[in-house]
């Protein structure tokens, strides 16, 4: 299973801003600090900023993403709007995502360097 993920940034305090607002939605924190490097998690650091100056944006057609697990629908909600707020792009607003499998809740958005993030619950069929 995979431990941690990470992306690349081009403004590492900027970005460091944006997913502090965006991740608490889902209840990741902050909890590593390096010269070129943020961790967030909840106990450990499972999502990494890494700070790389001269990259391109990254591609719209990029087929790279980050899916992050929400307990609730009101949370897939909530990381959706707080990613717009802080600057972020929609990149599919929250809704049920039929073609992947029932009950399938989730939000896309992009980050200001162009980083494709999702945020899914799954229902139950008494809840869908």
């Amino acid at each position: 299973m995979i431990d941690h993920v990470s992306i690349a940034v081009r403004d590492l305090e900027a970005a460091t801003r944006f997913y502090e607002a965006v991740l608490a939605t889902i209840g990741l924190n902050k909890l590593a600090v390096r010269p070129a490097t943020v961790g967030f998690g909840k106990s450990y650091p499972e999502f990494w900023l890494n700070l790389r100056r001269d990259m391109m944006p990254v591609a719209a057609d990029s087929g790279a993403h980050v899916s992050l697990r929400a307990r609730s629908t009101d949370i897939v909600d909530a990381f959706h709007a707080a990613a717009l707020r802080a600057g972020g792009s929609s990149d599919g607003a929250p809704g049920l995502r039929p073609q992947h499998g029932e009950g399938y809740y989730a939000a896309f958005i992009r980050d200001p360097d162009g980083n494709r993030i999702e945020a899914v619950t799954f229902l139950s069929k008494s809840s869908s």
